[in-house]
Order: C-alpha cells, then sequence, then structure tokens
C-alpha cells in the first residue's frame, strides 16, 4: 500500500529563535525536504555573526540529518544540531511562539480574508 501526502495549501515554516534577545530568523517554504532546510541554514549563516557558536534544536526528522545536510555542517562548525527524542514536544518557549503566530498572525488573517470575502459575495 501507497500513501501519497498533499500538503492542501499548508506551508512549512522554519523558525531560529535567538533566546538572547527574542529575535526571530524565519522563512516559510512549500516543501520541507533536505534542500528547503539547507537554504535556511545557509539564510541563518548570512544574518548571524561568524564569531557565535550557534545550537539549533531540530526534531528527529529525516531532513535534518540528510547527507547533503551532514556535508554542510561538517563545513560549518559554529552549528550545532541538537536533536529532540522522537515523539517528544518541542520547548514549552517555542511552542508558545508558534502559538502566537497562529493566534495573531493566520487566525487573524483568516477572519479578515473570511469577512472580505462576504462582502465580495
Amino acid at each position: 500500500m501507497t500513501h501519497h501526502y498533499k500538503r492542501n495549501s499548508t506551508t512549512t515554516l522554519f523558525a531560529a529563535l535567538n533566546v538572547l534577545n527574542w529575535q526571530v530568523i524565519g522563512q516559510c517554504q512549500q516543501h520541507h525536504a533536505h534542500a528547503e532546510w539547507l537554504n535556511f541554514l545557509r539564510k541563518i549563516d548570512r544574518e548571524e555573526p561568524k564569531d557565535k557558536t550557534l545550537h539549533l534544536i531540530a526534531n528527529n526528522y529525516a531532513t535534518h540529518k540528510h547527507p547533503v545536510v551532514q556535508d554542510w555542517l561538517a563545513k560549518h562548525p559554529c552549528f550545532n544540531m541538537h536533536f529532540t527524542p522522537t515523539s517528544v514536544s518541542w520547548l514549552n518557549m517555542v511552542e508558545r511562539f508558534f502559538r502566537d503566530i497562529l493566534q495573531k498572525v493566520i487566525r487573524a488573517n483568516s477572519r479578515l480574508s473570511s469577512k472580505q470575502n462576504a462582502t465580495l459575495h
């Protein structure tokens, strides 16, 4: 039996939270594959000071451990990956951040879109 996964207008949000100053580097992608993850790592690399050691906490998803990603990380030793155990919740601070995005941005925009659509019909 094969399984075909259809995303139905969903998006992948990659986000890096600096816990010292609460700044976020974020990027939305249509896919969650190693190429998109690598693009996000490159974005972090461009935006963060080169003299800093970075600790990234990620879920235990195969994308984060792909051989191409591992090769890139080996060439960028300032990036230290830490993986959450399989089937374990993310850190509470990160969960609160995503909850706020959902409530303040996504749901607010959905309500706005619904009201706009109602006035158009």
